[in-house]
């Protein structure tokens, strides 16, 4: 009975190391972020694997929510690589001749979107095989800075600080001293994997140059720290200098506003003083009221005339009236002819002459 039992495992364990199998083990890869990832996946066949040959390349994301998707195929003599658009153009078969057994990717310039399991399918009728292989993406350190948080002075407390701009956790730090005596203060020992160096009481034996060296499972950063402990400064002196600034600052703007004030004043004033002025000056005469004097001063002098005196004057001028665009110059009035006595007339030679008389209404006497 026990005899047939080995047979019938031997024949068993034949039958499986016969049919198809991936002989790489399921395994964890970390790849620092921008790199190429390697994803094997070799297997065998046996004599009786003898349908066409399929292998299928699938993802699960790290995110759960997410189903399982094809990001390459290889089926009928042909690979198929755009079913996942985030690695579209970003994966590749290994190997040129697939049915030799490597069915191995290459995932390049990786991305944190590419964490997940991958899995590896294989199959030739009767066999059929799959591996699963986890993808893990980090982001290496790097635009690390270091600096010192405080005051550089014999007798302070400061920091000195070594921060990288990314890199993924966990993160590991070193720091040295690269001048002098090249060793570090024993007090500092105890914080020398720490990012954050505190200092007590600096003395000048601190200054000098220091690295730091930020590290983790994919790759590594250095920055550099110069360290110059001085003594104190004199504060009272810029204490001083500081209230000096801002009183003459005070000062300054108090001229300013001074000058300001001063000035609308004087434009207020010239304001109110041309206002005045306009203000007295009289009104213009009428242009109406000089035209009406006119013409009555001159019915005056018409009504004064004999009629033998009305013919010579000329009705033009009754009827004209001064312009309202043209300003008449005045004239000087006319004196009246002095009077001269009859005997000093005839002294002088003249001929006396009779004028007739004349009624009231005009007819001669």
């Amino acid at each position: 009975m026990t005899f047939l039992f080995l047979i019938v495992l031997r024949f068993l364990l034949y039958c499986f190391t016969r049919s198809l199998s991936i002989t790489t083990p399921e395994q964890m890869i970390e790849k620092a972020k921008g790199e190429t990832a390697y994803l094997p996946c070799k297997f065998t066949l046996s004599p009786e694997d003898q349908g066409p040959l399929d292998i299928e390349w699938l993802i699960s994301p790290a995110d759960n929510q997410k189903v399982d998707q094809v990001i390459i195929l290889y089926s009928g003599d042909k690979i198929y690589d755009d079913y996942y658009p985030d690695l579209k153009g970003r994966v590749h078969f290994t190997s040129n001749d697939l049915k030799s057994g490597d069915a191995s990717i290459n995932v390049t310039n990786l991305q944190l979107s590419d964490i997940g399991t991958y899995q590896c399918k294989v199959k030739k009728a009767p066999g059929v095989a799959n591996k699963k292989i986890q993808l893990v993406v980090l982001v290496k350190p790097s635009g690390t800075r270091c600096y010192v948080d405080g005051s550089e002075e014999i007798g302070s407390d400061f920091k000195l600080k070594c921060e990288p701009k990314e890199g993924s956790l966990p993160l590991q730090y070193e720091w040295q001293k690269l001048s002098d005596s090249q060793k570090m203060p024993t007090s500092w020992l105890a914080e020398m994997t720490l990012s954050v160096i505190s200092v007590k009481n600096a003395s000048s034996e601190y200054s000098g140059t220091y690295s730091c060296t930020v590290r983790n499972r994919v790759g590594s950063d250095q920055c550099l720290l110069r360290l110059n402990v001085v003594p104190p400064s004199n504060k009272a002196g810029l204490i001083a200098g500081a209230i000096i600034g801002t009183l003459l600052a005070l000062v300054l703007i108090g001229l300013i506003i001074f000058c300001c004030h001063k000035k609308r004043r004087e434009e207020k004033y010239e304001k109110e003083v041309h206002h005045d002025i306009r203000e007295d000056v009289p009104p213009p005469k009428s242009r109406t009221s000089t035209a009406r004097s006119y013409i009555g001063s001159n019915h005056s002098s018409l009504g004064s005339m004999s009629p033998s005196n009305m013919e010579g004057y000329s009705k033009t001028q009754y009827n004209q009236v001064p312009s309202e665009d043209f300003e008449r110059t005045p004239q000087s009035p006319t004196l009246p002819p002095a009077k001269v006595a009859a005997p000093n007339l005839s002294r002088m030679g003249a001929i006396p002459v009779m004028i007739p008389a004349q009624s009231k209404d005009g007819s001669i006497v």
